[in-house]
């Protein structure tokens, strides 16, 4: 099983062709929000086209489960075919359990302890644009980074892939491995 992980898209086609370019084929995608909206506090790049991008994501045929972003709105979600206006989602992967939230309404220490209660193995955040993977309380709290707006040393655009028990976080401008974690059992 195959599950990519994106976050902050922020209305770029461009930026989600090439993350999709890197995770190739995929079982399941999880979203940790800011799907289109480029935020007041980002920058509009050439790139940023919600309209497309909501058409783009409309015919994916990877089942997609979204978190909503603090730049998520009503509105956005009329453009598109999957909810994208919950603050939680969970998916059951196989044996892998993953609780997905954009990570802009609790602190860090809250989102792990709901993890660690729901028996998620991983937490898949988003918000920051900067990519990580880390363990705390038993659960593998992931960052994709964003792939459109990012914003760690090198500002390298970012997603990860699950593949079985390996978890890579991806630049995908490049292709190459920027972290890499196996799923403890």
């Amino acid at each position: 099983m195959r599950v990519g992980f994106i976050s902050d898209s922020h209305g770029d086609p461009t930026a989600w062709a090439s993350a999709m370019a890197v995770l190739g084929e995929v079982d399941l995608i999880c979203h940790a929000g800011d799907v289109l909206y480029h935020g007041i506090f980002n920058p509009i790049l050439n790139t940023y086209e919600p309209r497309k991008l909501a058409e783009v994501l409309n015919a994916v045929e990877v089942p997609m489960i979204h978190a909503r972003g603090n730049c998520d709105s009503e509105v956005d979600q009329l453009a598109l075919d999957n909810h994208i206006l919950s603050d939680f989602a969970f998916a059951s992967v196989g044996e892998v359990r993953i609780l997905i939230t954009h990570g802009h309404k609790y602190p860090r220490d809250e989102l792990v302890k709901m993890a660690s209660k729901s028996r998620a193995d991983i937490l898949h955040i988003g918000h920051f644009h900067v990519p990580e993977i880390a363990v705390e309380n038993g659960v593998i709290v992931l960052n994709a980074g964003s792939c459109a707006l990012p914003k760690q040393e090198g500002e390298a655009p970012t997603v990860a892939l699950l593949d079985g028990v390996m978890l890579t976080v991806f630049n995908t401008n490049t292709g190459e491995k920027f972290l890499e974690s196996v799923l403890p059992r």
